[in-house]
């Protein structure tokens, strides 16, 4: 890279209902922590506050508690969940792949194990279950679910 070039650094962004409901279901599924707020402000709305962003841009409640979430280890993007006025009304165009079954060269047994406790656990979390992909003689096991406000995403 040249002195003018930067690098992309990836966000992610959910439009939801619910940041707080998201961020809770989301820390689960991603082994994610909630983003602290920057410089030992207590909440994102202070921090907000303090660079200069008017009251009238912040809706009620925003930024009271965690709307984005992290890896602990700093790898992989950060997630934030856009609460937005409108609800979810068709299926997603771009969905997120939990891959946890630990790929090909892992026996078709064990990584149906692996996934099927992952998706237990968030299901138990909120999640629920639109279908298992399970193809006779194609060696491959995913399921389908929802997140708690309907967004699709893959455990595989």
């Amino acid at each position: 890279m040249d002195e003018t070039s930067s690098q992309v650094v990836l966000q992610i962004t959910i439009d939801c209902a619910d940041p707080e409901r998201l961020v809770a279901f989301w820390t689960e599924a991603l082994d994610y922590v909630p983003e602290p707020p920057p410089g030992g402000h207590s909440t994102w709305r202070e921090y907000w506050k303090d660079g200069g962003l008017p009251d009238d841009e912040l809706p009620e409640g925003a930024g009271e508690t965690p709307e984005s979430i992290v890896s602990p280890t700093g790898v992989g993007p950060r997630v934030w969940f856009q609460q937005v006025p409108e609800s979810k009304v068709v299926k997603n165009r771009v969905h997120l792949d939990l891959k946890v079954g630990g790929g090909r060269e892992v026996p078709l047994a064990v990584r149906k194990e692996r996934i099927t406790a992952k998706a237990d656990r968030l299901t138990a979390a909120g999640a629920t279950v639109s279908r298992v992909m399970n193809e006779p003689g194609m060696g491959y096991f995913a399921i389908v679910l929802q997140d708690p406000e309907g967004n699709e995403f893959c455990v595989g």
